[in-house]
């Protein structure tokens, strides 16, 4: 056991780590979490000794109060830690602001001061010489980067598809820098290798389309660069455009940079690089040098490089948790938001949502490029859109009569929305907020009467081996989780009363002026109709009736009263919650209810009387086949498709787009939310108007 004399700074415990900015301490929000395992930061003057406690100092970058910190940690004999943003950092411009989703730590040096050995280096040392963990993990991520255009602020929507550069002359793009950055500083550059970086590309590239890359920084009116007097006097255009590199990049026939992390983001968007720095990635064969790197001698693959920088160097915090993550975790949110963005981009107009909803439904809709409003005039919310990009929202189930056409007629995209299948602890019905919801450009998954995204998305996708072994696995997690879209009921071991052997069928009753009863199940009769037709088709059968959660707590319609339901069924099961029926029956019959698709998930034989979404698709024995479908899936593809690819989900609390497997961890430790007091108050005033109608015999 060592003692406290031959114990290493590293190996004591509940060690903190000494900060001597003030603006560092207070400006990176998640500074502690990033440190993680180094310690907790505190700050310190510099003007005495650190406490024993204290193993290591932490300065940013190579700025003049981190440069004291390197010598206050070297007269009392403490690790230096360098601090920097990561190279995928945010949603946004630091400088505006925006909280950093990546840090690097830094024990050597820096990554960009190319003088020095720093941890970055080593580790593309060691990727080059074991590439294949590297490589996979890098793979993955560039694969993820190029199909979202991903990069480090991800502020700027996309290059459109149809703007012209590079699709007819080469396009060269020269990346300029903010004047006086440390990477430039810092590798030894200035003003004079942007011009030679310039004047190159020009001489390399007669008649090419040759156009100077503004930096974020510059666009953003806080920098100055190096190279816009020097484009004027050559007149070479400046690319000033509020657009995401990534998705200009990809247009270029070559890259220039001098140390800029764009070059690292073009080469990972498959485009040729030439460096006149010694930026981290050059020096390693993947680019054209102009500056000699003699100490870099090995070679990776750009998979292994981008896997040992990207996951190996930088630290990650989870937007949703504030927990430590993967580079993999971070792009996955950052390419949701992105998604968000262009897809919302321009005006959005939602028509006829009652008030209560609003709130609930603008993390789905409210893009950072784009403006959402709310009316209940169908004229005004054409205005609104306007000529440029937008549409229009429905909520799917209580359309506008005619909106459809209108918007058809006026050229102006029409969405409709609804609950997703995952929804929420508590009833929708109770002003609970979503997890999910689903977007829908083409129908609506409950209406058969014509395709809807889901059902062209079943028909013609090819799920491959990896969405189905990940559907396979949320069958399982949602099973052992017990969820069901609400999430609402006591649960019970013993609920089923049949006797040893009779066949045990589950009816789940439906809030009878539902969307998907109206249109998917019009000729069944309702609750009773479907009753009587289970007792019909299985008379020896022990029939177990379970009315709808929001039919039990009296928002919506759909009643049967006890003494008729039990002249066809068996038992009546009040207030339960439906996935302890599960596994106390041996099927489900339904017209169109969520609750044969969450018995699939279960393995029970699913009967439909009616066109549910999950119908016709060789899983469930359909009474009135939907005519268009025919295709025969494996649960996994319905899965796939409707829990992973159709719906959007939100964390509720954070109001940030997430993922699946974020919403099932989420209902999973969750109790029932409570009422907002706005949607409670909304109830409250109903029932009185509802009252003083009734009184006065209206």
């Amino acid at each position: 056991m060592p003692t406290a004399a031959t114990t290493t700074m590293s190996e004591r415990a509940g060690g903190r780590v000494g900060v001597l900015s003030l603006p560092m301490f207070y400006r990176v929000p998640g500074l502690a979490r990033f440190l993680g395992d180094l310690g907790a930061p505190v700050w310190l003057s510099g003007l005495l000794p650190p406490a024993a406690d204290i193993t290591h100092i932490a300065g940013w970058g190579r700025k003049p109060i981190a440069l004291r910190a390197m010598h206050y940690a070297a007269r009392w004999k403490r690790p230096f830690v360098t601090l920097e943003d990561g190279f995928m950092r945010s949603v946004g411009l630091g400088v505006r602001g925006v909280k950093p989703l990546a840090l690097a730590l830094d024990h050597r040096g820096v990554y960009y001061d190319p003088d020095r050995p720093s941890d970055l280096e080593a580790l593309i040392v060691a990727a080059a010489a074991a590439p294949a963990a590297a490589a996979e993990r890098g793979r993955d991520l560039i694969g993820l980067m190029r199909r979202h255009g991903i990069g480090k602020y991800n502020e700027a929507l996309d290059l459109p598809d149809d703007d012209p550069a590079g699709r007819g002359r080469p396009l060269i793009l020269v990346v300029d820098l903010t004047r006086g950055d440390t990477a430039v500083v810092a590798g030894g550059a200035g003003p004079a290798d942007f011009l030679a970086m310039l004047d190159a590309a020009l001489a390399e590239h007669p008649g090419a389309d040759i156009r100077v890359r503004v930096h974020p920084d510059v666009l953003a009116g806080r920098r100055q660069g190096y190279l816009a007097d020097a484009a004027r006097i050559r007149n070479v255009p400046l690319e000033a455009r509020a657009v995401a590199w990534p998705s200009l990049a990809r247009r270029a026939a070559q890259v220039y940079v001098v140390s800029s992390l764009a070059g690292c983001e073009a080469l990972i968007q498959g485009v040729p690089v030439t460096c006149f720095g010694r930026p981290f990635y050059a020096g390693w064969g993947l680019t054209d040098d102009r500056c000699p790197l003699p100490r870099r001698t090995a070679r990776p693959t750009l998979d292994a490089l981008v896997g040992a920088a990207y996951f190996d160097y930088c630290r990650y915090l989870d937007p949703l948790t504030d927990r430590p993550v993967d580079a993999l975790t971070v792009a996955r949110h950052i390419a949701r938001l992105r998604e968000r963005d262009r897809r919302f981009a321009g005006n959005t107009v939602v028509v006829g949502l009652r008030p209560w909803k609003r709130a609930n439904v603008r993390p789905y809709l409210a893009g950072r490029h784009g403006r959402l409003s709310f009316t209940a005039d169908l004229p005004a919310a054409l205005r609104r859109v306007g000529d440029g990009p937008g549409r229009v929202v429905t909520w799917a189930a209580s359309e506008p009569a005619g909106i459809a056409a209108a918007a058809a007629a006026a050229g102006v995209d029409h969405l409709r929305i609804e609950d997703g299948f995952l929804r929420s602890v508590g009833l929708g019905s109770n002003h609970v907020a979503a997890a999910s919801l689903v977007l829908d450009a083409r129908g609506i998954y409950f209406d058969p009467r014509q395709p809807s995204d889901l059902e062209v998305l079943l028909a013609e996708t090819c799920f491959d081996e990896g969405q189905l072994a990940e559907a396979g696995r949320l069958i399982a997690l949602i099973v052992a989780r017990q969820l069901s879209k609400y999430n609402v009921g006591r649960s019970a071991a013993a609920l089923i009363a049949a006797p040893a052997g009779r066949w045990r069928i589950l009816v789940p009753g439906q809030v009878e002026d539902d969307a998907s009863v109206r249109l998917g199940a019009a000729g069944m009769g309702g609750n009773l109709g479907l009753l009587k037709a289970v007792r019909a088709r299985a008379p020896d059968a022990w029939v177990v009736y379970k009315p709808h959660p929001d039919v039990e707590a009296g928002n919506r319609i759909g009643a049967i009263p006890s003494a008729i339901s039990l002249r066809y069924a068996d038992q009546v099961v009040d207030n339960a919650s439906v996935v302890s029926l599960f596994g106390q029956v041996d099927a489900i019959h339904t017209m169109t209810s969520l609750v044969g698709f969450e018995g699939l998930l279960r393995g029970l034989p699913v009967v439909t009387y009616g066109q549910p979404f999950y119908a016709g698709w060789g899983l469930t024995e359909d009474r009135d086949p939907p005519p268009r479908r025919g295709r025969i899936l494996p649960l996994e593809a319905l899965v796939a498709g409707a829990l992973m690819l159709y719906p959007r989900y939100v964390d509720p609390d954070r109001g940030l787009p997430c993922d699946v497997w974020h919403v099932v961890d989420s209902l999973s430790r969750s109790g029932p939310r409570p009422v907002s007091r706005s949607g409670a108050q909304l109830r409250r005033g109903a029932a009185l108007v509802r009252a003083m109608f009734r009184s006065l015999g209206v």
